[in-house]
C-alpha cells in the first residue's frame, strides 16, 4: 500500500450519504467503522440511490457511477479544503502533481472558503508573464465557474495540451476588480531554488521558490557555494512559496540541526499517534546567523522549515504571517485505482505551535503594499534576465527597495555585530594575566 503526505461540494445532499455503497464498504474493512453501522448505512444508501436511479426527473448520467461519484466528492470535500476522493484520473493528475514538470499556465493554487485562489505565480511562466497576482480568485475557467468544483477539477481545468488557449476570470481582491485573461499553455518545468548570491562579503541570499523533489539537494548546494564566498551569515527568502513535499522541507532544514533533533511533529486525532520528524543528517549543524523571509503567500512546507528555525532560536523572520497550511493528508488507494486523500493530522512546529490555519508570525512585522509586492514580483523575476534600462522601457517604472529584505541586511548585520563583540570580550579576557 502506498501512503505518501503531501506539503492543498456536495451535488445531491440527499445522496452524500452514499459513500456507505463504496466508501463504507471500503472503511468499513479498514476498521474504520463498526460492521452493524456500516451495514445499515450500505442499505440505507442503496436504497436511496435505487430512488434516485429510477425516479429522479431526468436520466442519470453514467446512472450508479455518477451517482457513486458524485456522493463521494460531496461528502469527502466538506470535511475540509484538502480531503478529496480521487477518481482514476484525478490520482493520476496527483502523482504527476510532484514530478516537476507539466502542461499548465504555472500558477500555484489552494481552495479558500471554497473559492480556487492563486498562493503565488511562478516565476518565468505564462501565468506570471500575464499578470496574475497572489490572493487573486480565479473564478471561471473558459465557461465552467470554478464555484463547486474540487481542487482536482480545477487542476485539471487549467492543464492542458501546450500551446493551448485557457480563458480565465478573475476577481482582485486588493482592488475589487474583476477582469478575463487569455494565457496560453506552455510546458512548466518547475525551479526550486533561484538567485543565490552573496548581498555583500558576509551575507549570503537564496530564494527558495517551492519544495519538490530535488530542492533539498539544489539548496545544499547554493549553501555550500556561498559559504565558500565566505558567507558568514544567511538570508533564506520563502516569500510566496507554495510549499511542497515534507521531505523537501526537513531536507533544507537539516543543515542547521544536529542528527536527532526535532524539526516538526504531526499530531492526529488519537494522542498516541503523534509522530516526531527529526533531523537525520550526521553532518555537523551549522551555527551562523539566518533570516528568513516570510509573507501570506508561504504555506505548507515553507512554514515548516520557518517554525523549526523560529522556534529553535535559530532565525528571525522577518515579514507577514504566514499562509497557515500545516496539515497532512494520507493517501488511501481504493479499488479500480482510485483513491482518498484524507486529512489525518496536523503539523506542529517544536514550540508545539498548529500552524494550520494559524500560520507562523514573524519577529519582526513589515508588510509590504499591493503595489510594492506587484513590481517587487515582477522585478525579482526580470532584473536578472534584462538590463534596467530595458526593464524601465518594458513596465513602466524604476526598480523599487525591498524594504523587508533590507530590513533582513539590517538584522543579520546587527546578530554580526554582536557576535565579533562577544569574540573580542572572550579574546580579551584569555589574554588578561589572573594576579
Amino acid at each position: 500500500m502506498m501512503i505518501k503526505r503531501l506539503l492543498l461540494v456536495a451535488v445531491l445532499s440527499f445522496v452524500v450519504g452514499q459513500f456507505a455503497v463504496l466508501g463504507v464498504r471500503t472503511l468499513q474493512a479498514r476498521g474504520f467503522i463498526g460492521n452493524q453501522e456500516a451495514a445499515r448505512k450500505a442499505d440505507q444508501v442503496r436504497d436511496v440511490m435505487r430512488l434516485i436511479h429510477d425516479h429522479y426527473v431526468e436520466p442519470i448520467p453514467s446512472g450508479y457511477d455518477s451517482l457513486t461519484e458524485s456522493a463521494l466528492d460531496g461528502m469527502i470535500s466538506s470535511l475540509d479544503p484538502h480531503s478529496e476522493y480521487l477518481s482514476r484520473r484525478k490520482f493520476e493528475t496527483l502523482r504527476e502533481e510532484t514530478s516537476q514538470k507539466f502542461g499548465g499556465i504555472g500558477v500555484q493554487v489552494e481552495m479558500r472558503e471554497r473559492i480556487l485562489t492563486v498562493v503565488t505565480p511562478i516565476p518565468g511562466t505564462p501565468g506570471e508573464k500575464a499578470g496574475l497576482l497572489r490572493g487573486d480568485k480565479i473564478i471561471r475557467v473558459d465557461d465552467r465557474s470554478t464555484e463547486r468544483l474540487s481542487m482536482s477539477d480545477c487542476i485539471a481545468l487549467l492543464r492542458g495540451k501546450p500551446r493551448t488557449r485557457v480563458d480565465l476570470t478573475i476577481f482582485r481582491p486588493a482592488t475589487e476588480e474583476t477582469f478575463s485573461v487569455t494565457i496560453v499553455r506552455q510546458v512548466i518545468e518547475v525551479e526550486n531554488v533561484r538567485h543565490p548570491r552573496m548581498l555583500d562579503d558576509r551575507i549570503g541570499y537564496i530564494r527558495i521558490l517551492q519544495f519538490g523533489e530535488r530542492t533539498p539537494d539544489e539548496f545544499l548546494a547554493a549553501l555550500e557555494s556561498l559559504e565558500s564566498q565566505g558567507m558568514q551569515a544567511l538570508i533564506l527568502d520563502v516569500r510566496n512559496n507554495p510549499g511542497g513535499l515534507l521531505d523537501s522541507a526537513i531536507g533544507v532544514a537539516e543543515p542547521f540541526f544536529s542528527r536527532g533533533e526535532q524539526i516538526v511533529y504531526t499530531q492526529g486525532r488519537d494522542p498516541a499517534s503523534r509522530k516526531d520528524i527529526v533531523a537525520r543528517s550526521r553532518a555537523q549543524a551549522r551555527d551562523l546567523p539566518i533570516a528568513v523571509l516570510i509573507n501570506s503567500g508561504s504555506a505548507s512546507a515553507a512554514e515548516i522549515v520557518a517554525g523549526a528555525l523560529r522556534d529553535t532560536h535559530r532565525a528571525v523572520l522577518i515579514g507577514e504571517r504566514t499562509f497557515g497550511k500545516g496539515s497532512v493528508q494520507t493517501i488511501m488507494p481504493l479499488r479500480n485505482g482510485e483513491a482518498l486523500r484524507l486529512t489525518t493530522a496536523f503539523y506542529y512546529t517544536p514550540g508545539g505551535a498548529v500552524i494550520d490555519g494559524e500560520g507562523v508570525p514573524p519577529h519582526i512585522e513589515l508588510a509590504l503594499s499591493f503595489d510594492e509586492e506587484r513590481k517587487l514580483f515582477i522585478q525579482n523575476s526580470r532584473l536578472g534576465v534584462m538590463s534596467e534600462v530595458d526593464f524601465v522601457q518594458d513596465f513602466g517604472f524604476e526598480p523599487i527597495p525591498d524594504r523587508q529584505l533590507l530590513a533582513a541586511i539590517d538584522a543579520l548585520e546587527a546578530m554580526l555585530f554582536t557576535l565579533e563583540g562577544r569574540e573580542r570580550e572572550d579574546h580579551a579576557a584569555i589574554r588578561t594575566p589572573v594576579h
